[in-house]
């Protein structure tokens, strides 16, 4: 699968509280594709995210379903990501 591909599946993955996708969010820093097997570097607001487990989980299973090996590595967001994601989440809160 090419990386295009798999950005097309990511690009649907929403977050669940804000209305706009994990990609738009920046929550998506990089994807890497070789042959059958990807690794995302997910990036988070701050360490101990409550629903950090299920936001991994709602990236790795479309990937999974895909046919596709995962990895899933994790970070904190740097300066300005977080400035971008909290941005975004003021813009797009759905409660």
């Amino acid at each position: 699968m090419k990386k295009e591909e798999v950005m097309n599946i990511l690009n649907k993955v929403m977050h669940p509280e804000i209305d706009a996708s994990l990609v738009e969010l920046g929550m998506i820093k990089e994807v890497n594709v070789k042959e059958n097997k990807v690794t995302v570097v997910m990036v988070f607001p701050f360490p101990g995210v409550p629903i950090k487990g299920m936001l991994i989980e709602s990236v790795k299973k479309p990937l999974e379903d895909a046919g596709l090996n995962v990895e899933i590595k994790d970070t904190v967001m740097d300066q300005g990501e977080l400035e971008k994601f909290f941005r975004m989440e003021q813009e797009k809160w759905k409660f």
